[in-house]
């Protein structure tokens, strides 16, 4: 959400930024709707201010016995309360397009952000390890799966396409890269565990910005609720309608939880095998910051996703997204994308952001700084560490053999108590 009156003060910046992102100017068009709302919020004030006058004249016109006068100034009254409730409703009807309005333009990109209109012009930041070597030619993950424990058949008959059920060997690996995500978040990293609702209200959603722009990518309930994309919703929304005081931050929050999207906009996108589904788990993490504090949380969340991804011995690479590529939310992304040889190239699998005061706008989230009365709004970022069945994906196709059997992550040999995944029969 953006601040009118930084809009107003500054409007050429405002749409500079806007134009970065491949968005028409908007300050304009803004400025008239407040410049109207503010000029009827006078006119009520006025209004209200002359309806106190006058009813206070009417008391001494009666105490004169000036009975002319009286009625004029009843009259007067009458007249202004009957116009006024028009006036209201006219300025809440603009207050509620002006707050449309702004709701639906995406967060401006930091100043390090690379200019760019898709994919294809993010920069990668580094390279992580060497693709892995293998003497024989490496299998995609849903010819390696199947054998392994990844149902794609029985997942389609129960739910349709795009869900899959985990069976066997690929579930204790799926549950041991939760709980080795979860122990690495917490125990290394400082993030507090939250087991958080997947069910929410519309304005949690609002609050981290995929309502209302998003809502066909999302699973509705028949009572009015939403079941959540990523955790993110969940743990950034534990401070909505706050004022935290500065000495609670930062708050750093994981969780891991199932995640829902429909894939609206993906239709033809990987629709074979287990890297796009309608429900997936994911260990998130959310931070909570002061604005003095948010790029070095920034860099310290990314490094916590990246280090998982060393302790499965994974090669990856760093990207810095462009400002035509990064979600609605965010001012600055990082994403991590994994070297996956079946397919022979790197995909996603961590993305984290920073929404510098964004989200905290449209949740009313605030701190307030020591030694100060006033209060500002905080700063939140979230990142993915990471999505369990990417990761699978990615561990079945690394560690691939040359028999079919898969094997273990040495940091996930405590997790699953065996070396070798071995294909069923």
């Amino acid at each position: 959400m953006h601040d009118i009156r930084l809009i107003r003060d500054d409007p050429a910046v405002f749409d500079a930024a806007l134009a970065r992102r491949g968005v028409e100017p908007r300050s304009a068009a803004l400025a008239d709707l407040d410049e109207r709302r503010r000029a009827l919020l006078t006119e009520v004030q006025v209004a209200q201010a002359r309806r106190n006058e006058a009813s206070k004249a009417i008391g001494a016109a009666k105490a004169r016995r000036d009975e002319a006068t009286a009625q004029a100034l009843m009259a007067e009254v009458a007249a202004l309360k009957e116009r006024m409730p028009a006036i209201e409703a006219e300025e809440a009807a603009l207050a509620e397009e002006l707050n449309a309005s702004l709701a639906a333009i995406p967060n401006l990109p930091l100043a390090d952000v690379p200019q760019g209109a898709d994919e294809n012009d993010n920069v990668v930041e580094k390279t992580v390890g060497d693709p892995t070597a293998f003497g024989f030619e490496p299998r995609e993950h849903d010819a390696i799966g199947p054998a392994i424990g990844l149902d794609f058949e029985t997942g389609a008959k129960l739910s349709g396409a795009r869900f899959t059920l985990v069976r066997g060997a690929a579930a204790k690996l799926h549950r041991a890269l939760g709980q080795f995500m979860l122990d690495t978040l917490t125990g290394i990293h400082g993030y507090e565990e939250v087991v958080p609702p997947v069910l929410v209200r519309g304005d949690a959603l609002f609050g981290t910005g995929q309502l209302p722009k998003f809502a066909e990518d999302l699973f509705r309930t028949t009572d009015d609720r939403w079941l959540i994309p990523t955790a993110e919703v969940s743990l950034t929304n534990i401070v909505a309608g706050q004022i935290l005081a500065e000495r609670e931050l930062p708050l750093r929050f994981t969780a891991l939880t199932m995640c829902f999207r429909s894939e609206a906009g993906a239709a033809g996108r990987d629709t074979r095998g287990f890297i796009r589904q309608h429900q997936f788990e994911k260990a998130e993490m959310v931070s909570i910051t002061t604005p003095d504090q948010s790029d070095g949380e920034h860099e310290r969340m990314t490094q916590a996703a990246e280090d998982i991804l060393n302790r499965l011995a994974l090669s990856f690479r760093r990207m810095k997204l462009c400002t035509g590529d990064m979600g609605f939310s965010a001012a600055r992304t990082y994403d991590l994308e994994v070297w996956l040889p079946g397919q022979g190239r790197y995909r996603e699998i961590s993305s984290c952001s920073t929404c510098t005061d964004f989200q905290a706008r449209r949740m009313n989230a605030r701190y307030r700084p020591e030694g100060e009365k006033t209060t500002r709004f905080v700063h939140t970022l979230n990142g993915s560490g990471l999505a369990v069945g990417r990761t699978l994906v990615a561990v079945l196709e690394n560690y691939q053999q040359a028999d079919g059997s898969v094997l273990v992550p040495e940091a996930l040999r405590r997790y699953i108590g065996q070396d070798v995944l071995t294909p069923a029969g």
